[in-house]
């Protein structure tokens, strides 16, 4: 099996070997297994965070395939939704939508498995899963067993936890979200959602308006996957939002957005830097397989035909482009296998 088949920046060459489970205790063991032998393990759901080498990966890929939603719901305290780690996040998300499940509207369209939310503490439009994640379950390698880690324990911080902290640790098995009930989305936190709903920052505005809104601001950036659309080709926005200290955030121009944060740093905004450093929308590769998107400056894409070096090639010269403008270094957001920038 070709990686470039799984992901979908379609990149990646051959895995040796290849396991699909569908339930927790196959996932389980089949992790089990390859750290019995010593062999490299590559969990793979939805592919929409992974960068993989061209040459493949020398060990056991294991393709998520786990299913199921468990509710339990009442007026008083909301809905516990437990989720395998295999779901389709959109799906569960739409799923929220329909039941009158609030706190997750603002995330619609995200590509990927709900499962690799809490790792990368995913967010969008002003709402993070660490928002409403009650509890994850993992298998934890290096103590060989099965746990629960409630929220509080996690170390959700900006596009961060304690999963991502120590990669190849845990292995999530599901997870599980609190869930307010109503009609009305959690307070909008972003300005342009909230202009595009045309309520005010702060207001609440109806679960499907907030979802069908959401949709439509990620597809006029190319954040919906689309099979027909190569500027959909990509692994999602490829560098995190700098945080600064407040002397390096003085440092940038004027006109670069600033987000004050509650620890005294400072969050920029790298699609900013990004363009204000040179790189306009569709800006490629010298061959034209690999480019920024043409509709948002923080997506490499894969035109078609590219390989995994195109694509880093690409992201080193926008992220050195950056720093030398700027002096601020950007971080890749998505898991880089088998390779570096």
């Amino acid at each position: 099996m070709e990686l470039a088949d799984v992901t979908t920046l379609r990149l990646g060459g051959p895995a040796r070997d290849v396991v699909e489970v569908t339930t927790e205790a196959e996932l389980v063991e089949a992790v089990r297994t390859a750290d019995a032998a010593a062999t490299p393990v590559l969990l793979v759901a939805g592919g929409s965070n992974l960068v993989v080498d061209d040459a493949g990966f020398d060990g056991t890929v294991v393709l998520v395939r786990t299913r199921g939603v468990q509710v339990e719901a009442d007026a008083c305290s909301g809905a516990q939704v437990v989720v395998q780690a295999g779901e389709p996040w959109d799906d569960l998300v739409a799923l929220a939508v329909e039941s009158g499940w609030v706190g997750m509207e603002a995330l619609s369209g995200i590509p990927g498995s709900t499962g690799a939310t809490p790792v990368q503490n995913v967010g969008a439009y002003g709402q993070e899963v660490a928002q409403t994640i009650a509890w994850v379950r993992v298998y934890d390698r290096t103590e060989q067993k099965v746990r629960t880690i409630f929220a509080v324990d996690c170390g959700f911080g900006y596009r961060h936890s304690r999963f991502k902290a120590e990669p190849g640790r845990y292995v999530v098995l599901a997870v599980a979200f609190q869930l307010r009930l109503g009609d009305l989305s959690a307070p909008i936190a972003y300005a342009e959602l909230a202009t595009r709903l045309g309520v005010d920052v702060g207001d609440r505005a109806p679960l499907a308006d907030v979802r069908r809104t959401v949709l439509a601001l990620r597809g006029s950036k190319g954040m919906v996957l689309d099979a027909d659309d190569p500027d959909t080709w990509s692994a999602g926005s490829f560098f995190t939002n700098p945080v600064l200290d407040a002397e390096a955030a003085q440092r940038l121009p004027e006109a670069a957005p600033r987000f004050p944060q509650p620890d005294g740093s400072v969050k920029t905004s790298a699609a900013w830097l990004i363009q204000a450093a040179g790189f306009e929308r569709g800006h490629a590769t010298a061959d034209g397989r690999a480019s920024l998107s043409t509709k948002h400056t923080l997506a490499l894409t894969n035109r078609g035909g590219a390989s995994s070096a195109d694509v880093l090639s690409l992201a080193r010269e926008v992220r050195d482009g950056v720093r030398d403008a700027f002096g601020v270094t950007l971080v890749p957001e998505p898991v880089l296998v088998g390779c570096s920038l």
